[in-house]
């Protein structure tokens, strides 16, 4: 199914039948990534007396209780109300769901005990293209990332300059396969949750952070069309399944 997309800067064709999923769905149990320090999710029949929700238990339906924090155990976008006294949901934040998207792999670089993505490789990575999302995949990229279990082990993170830079060229998403765009420990300082937001000027209200996305191996970097759906949840944050599709060489 190729579909015309017309846009600002041009106009492109897609593949709709050729959707490339970057989600992490989620399970419950120990098999489910997971970080800031929280139990596994849980997904369970609901029990209430002698009722157990589960048609192998004699229920007529399956009725799963799930226990979740999308922050922690599921791919998952969030808006600025994710460090604002006031209260922004995701839900009423992001209306537009297709974007011009640019992906690029990044080896982190050492900083110290740190692994960081600097605004040099992001720079080097997108050159003089200004997409209006960016989807980063981190180096070494294997499947284990998707059960990884990231409380204490300082992940990789992005340097506020590197934020900066993304909002200077006027990108309004990224997606990330990390837990967090900041340093899992850093006193709560937010560095550049804060900066992609614009916190110390007129707030971003549009733009959002994706995090725990996974980007196989075989999808190539480059153009892409983003579409960013969120379940509509009304919270800072909610699940969310990005999808790709590939613009057709023309």
């Amino acid at each position: 199914m190729i579909a015309n997309l017309k846009h600002k800067t041009g106009e492109y064709q897609v593949d709709l039948a050729k959707p490339l999923d970057i989600s992490i769905a989620m399970q419950g149990g120990g098999d489910n990534i997971n970080a800031w320090y929280l139990d596994s999710p849980k997904i369970a029949p609901h029990k209430e007396g002698d009722f157990v929700g589960k048609v192998s238990l004699g229920a007529s339906t399956n009725f799963n209780d799930i226990w979740f924090n999308p922050h922690s155990h599921v791919t998952h976008t969030e808006c600025l109300g994710h460090i604002t006294e006031d209260k922004y949901s995701i839900n009423q934040e992001l209306k537009k769901f297709f974007f011009l998207t640019e992906v690029i792999t990044v080896a982190p670089e050492k900083q110290g005990t740190d692994s960081v993505i600097s605004a040099k490789q992001l720079r080097y990575a997108l050159g003089n293209k200004k997409p209006e999302a960016v989807v980063i995949r981190t180096i070494p990229n294997m499947a284990s990332k998707k059960q990884r279990k990231y409380s204490n082990t300082n992940p990789p993170y992005m340097l506020k300059e590197a934020m900066d830079f993304l909002v200077s060229n006027e990108v309004l998403h990224i997606l990330v396969d990390l837990p967090s765009v900041d340093k899992e420990k850093d006193g709560g300082a937010l560095q550049s949750h804060r900066a992609f937001w614009n916190m110390d000027g007129i707030p971003r209200r549009n733009a959002t952070i994706t995090e725990f996305v996974f980007v196989e191996n075989k999808i190539k970097d480059g153009r892409y069309l983003l579409n960013l759906q969120v379940a509509p949840f009304e919270n800072d944050a909610s699940p969310s399944r990005p999808v790709l599709f590939k613009i057709l060489e023309e």
